[in-house]
């Protein structure tokens, strides 16, 4: 348990610093917003290039995870939809949310730098991985869905086409298609800029951690109802199982890679999910989701690190 802990505690640390410094006003809360624009368009982008771009292309079209991964992550999404919907009786705009919160991890965020401190350098090919199913598969789904319920009267598969079609302006999107450019042809950059992007990439995990915990000031976190605790044990819980299931479906995966794919999915969900949120006139409901399963994914991360540990298969056993 003590290493355990070791592996979690200087990731909540780095979370406390960024709540503590927007709490007191070390730090702007307003510059949150800078902190973010430069993980998600710049260092994170950089990062998943290095990732991909310096491995063959065999070795980036990893069938077996990339199915595994999607495969966890659909059926999250299609529980979360099927459960405020049948259940809850809300509009399909709004079981969107729930889909999205259940189903689309903060990977880049969170379950990284956890999952560096797990498993290595392997860590930024599963994070690449699971980037690519998210960004260009997982967040178009969730936002096509909300779009649907929203518009009503006009086809789904209309809407989502538009929002693929928008991944293009997507700095992130753009870089992974850069790298498998680089990937598939063997290509190199100068060894200058090489270092350059490594510095920026490095960057992306504790600015990252950070920002998460600046993100958490002022989140509202009152009546808590029945759909922000199940949301949350159905991210933290039933979505590593689901990708778990899923590498046993469709294996096999290389053991670290696999035990990256879990560690991903035991992050609670994306960073952004109030924004997305806000869309669709539910801020308060997906800050407060987003707030407890931050809080309780200390305990439950730590569990799956425990678990990884202790199950034949993922390599982590000594």
């Amino acid at each position: 348990m003590l290493a355990i802990l070791a592996i979690t505690t200087p990731i909540f640390v780095l979370i406390g610093m960024g709540y503590l410094a927007v709490r007191t006003e070390i730090f702007p809360k307003a510059g949150l917003t800078a902190l973010g624009a430069f993980v998600i368009r710049i260092a994170l982008p950089m990062l998943v290039f290095k990732s991909i771009s310096q491995r063959s292309f065999a070795e980036v079209l990893n069938l077996p995870y990339l199915s595994a991964y999607l495969f966890g992550s659909v059926a999250m999404v299609g529980i979360g939809v099927a459960w405020a919907r049948l259940v809850r009786g809300q509009s399909l705009e709004h079981a969107s949310l729930i889909g999205m919160g259940m189903g689309s991890a903060n990977s880049a965020y969170v379950g990284y730098p956890i999952a560096l401190q797990v498993i290595g350098p392997t860590a930024s090919m599963a994070l690449a991985l699971s980037m690519i199913v998210e960004n260009m598969l997982m967040l178009p789904l969730c936002l096509a869905l909300g779009d649907a319920g929203k518009a009503r009267h006009e086809p789904f598969f209309r809407v989502f086409g538009r929002a693929l079609l928008g991944l293009r302006k997507s700095p992130l999107v753009v870089m992974i298609f850069v790298a498998f450019a680089f990937s598939f042809f063997g290509l190199s950059l100068p060894p200058p800029i090489t270092k350059a992007v490594e510095m920026v990439a490095a960057a992306s995990a504790p600015v990252a951690l950070f920002f998460i915990g600046g993100s958490l000031v002022g989140l509202p976190l009152k009546d808590v109802l029945l759909d922000v605790g199940v949301v949350s044990f159905a991210k933290l819980i039933l979505h590593p199982l689901a990708v778990a299931l899923g590498l046993y479906l469709f294996g096999p995966v290389d053991p670290l890679l696999g035990a990256g794919a879990v560690l991903l999915a035991s992050a609670p969900m994306l960073s952004i999910y109030p924004i997305f949120g806000q869309k669709h006139g539910r801020e308060g409901f997906c800050a407060a989701t987003l707030l407890v399963a931050t809080v309780a994914s200390f305990v439950t991360i730590a569990a799956a690190i425990w678990l990884l540990h202790h199950v034949p298969g993922f390599g982590l056993m000594h």
